[in-house]
């Protein structure tokens, strides 16, 4: 029998992913090592390496199809010892279920939808409509009719991406990606509906797997983790101080140390110093995490992502730099591995190299808080008693308040402030 080639997990949390490239073609010869294919998942692109030996025989799925479910064959490999398998008959469809009537139930008036209501298509007329299993199960759940839905699959096929716009179909793919919620937040569900009647120009620019992934998280975000935000101004002139005295001494090492940099070592050594905000809030437990995992947001084309500088509480800031360099680098070139990216205790976003004075970030889950820093800028500040002028720069925390109280909130960015002021403090 010939071998099946599935769609890897790349991730833990993956569930589906682009095909981006293929890297061999029918007849190819493979070895276990030899490099198959280019996976694109929500953050990164990947290359698929073989495990089998043998010939391909077969390729299932065009390179560039999106939403290939893990699991899914995308080729055969016909081993040494085996003859080449003729064309495969196309399977028989399995009887169809007997049709089980539902109640009526109010839905939105729609062409598609109305003719599916009194005309409704045969069960087996829907068999024989080329569609995903997860496209024939939302289509029945919002009685949509594949047959009026055009695929962009593999040979026409239909798959979820089609039928969100189609009637219900948002609503639904929200619903089977998140599983049952309350009813609160069922009414967020669904993405609002841009009407497109009128002059104006525009383009239509379809999302990227990344930009899908980044608006679901940040929705769950919202809606799940009730956010505490607490602001402090902090006096940069120490550290800045500081900053240029290491840069100095490591020139010969070829390390330069950003702002950025100390900030982060500043953040890991404060949530040592709070253990009560290094935690993450887990149903009916609280996860308290010994170390100091930071997250750093990264802007890259189509989106962001946070790599992780693990255990920065404990690594000297000349590490954290030459980390923090080579991360930002490879998340811009899609180089890194889910483990560079998935975790983290605590995370960081600066925007201050963009002018930007004050923002609130939202947290990334499962973490419970996030740091939000502006630009240092020179601003009028009382030094010693007396009216002066001092680089200050204002940071925000946002804080999952299911699972860190206010005080204990203002007890971390206590200490932020108090670190980065007198940044010796943190490098001993």
């Amino acid at each position: 029998m010939p071998i099946e080639l599935k769609m890897p997990a790349l991730s833990p949390t993956m569930e589906e992913g682009t095909l981006a490239k293929w890297l061999v073609k029918e007849g190819d010869t493979v070895k276990s090592g030899d490099l198959l294919a280019e996976i694109e998942t929500d953050k990164a692109t990947m290359e698929f390496e073989a495990v089998d030996e043998g010939v391909i025989s077969q390729i299932l799925v065009a390179e560039g199809s999106e939403g290939v479910k893990v699991g899914a064959v995308i080729a055969l490999i016909q081993g040494e010892d085996e003859k080449a398998p003729a064309k495969a008959a196309p399977k028989a469809a399995p009887a169809p279920a007997p049709r089980v009537e539902e109640p009526p139930r109010a839905a939105p008036v729609g062409a598609a939808e109305s003719a599916a209501k009194t005309s409704p298509t045969p069960a087996a007329s829907k068999d024989r409509v080329k569609a995903s299993p997860l496209a024939k199960r939302l289509a029945s759940a919002q009685g949509i009719d594949l047959a009026q839905v055009s695929g962009s699959g593999p040979g026409g096929r239909v798959v979820k991406a089609d039928l969100d716009g189609a009637t219900g179909g948002t609503t639904a793919v929200a619903a089977l990606a998140s599983g049952p919620a309350p009813i609160a937040q069922a009414t967020h569900a669904a993405a609002p509906v841009v009407n497109m009647d009128n002059d104006i120009p525009h383009e239509l620019i379809k999302l990227s797997n990344m930009r899908k992934t980044i608006a679901r998280r940040l929705t769950e975000s919202m809606q799940q983790s009730p956010h505490i935000y607490l602001t402090v101004d902090i006096q940069l002139d120490a550290l800045l101080k500081l900053r240029g005295q290491l840069n100095t001494s490591l020139e010969p090492r070829g390390v330069k140390l950003s702002v950025n940099d100390l900030l982060i070592k500043a953040l890991a050594v404060a949530l040592v110093e709070v253990p009560d905000c290094n935690v993450s809030f887990a149903g009916d437990t609280l996860v308290r995490y010994k170390r100091s995992d930071i997250s750093v947001a990264v802007a890259i084309p189509g989106g962001l992502i946070t790599p992780i500088i693990k255990g920065a509480d404990s690594k000297s800031v000349a590490t954290i730099a030459t980390e923090a360099k080579d991360l930002a680098q490879r998340a811009k070139d899609g180089k890194l591995q889910p483990n560079e990216y998935q975790g983290g205790t605590a995370s960081i976003s600066n925007m201050g190299m963009f002018g930007i004075k004050q923002f609130t970030a939202v947290i990334n889950p499962p973490q419970a808080m996030i740091m939000a820093v502006g630009s240092g800028e020179k601003r009028p500040f009382i030094v010693n008693d007396a009216l002066s002028t001092a680089t200050i720069m204002t940071a925000t925390g946002s804080f999952d308040h299911r699972a860190i109280d206010g005080a204990v909130g203002a007890q971390l960015m206590q200490a932020f402030k108090r670190l980065v002021e007198n940044p010796l403090g943190m490098l001993a």
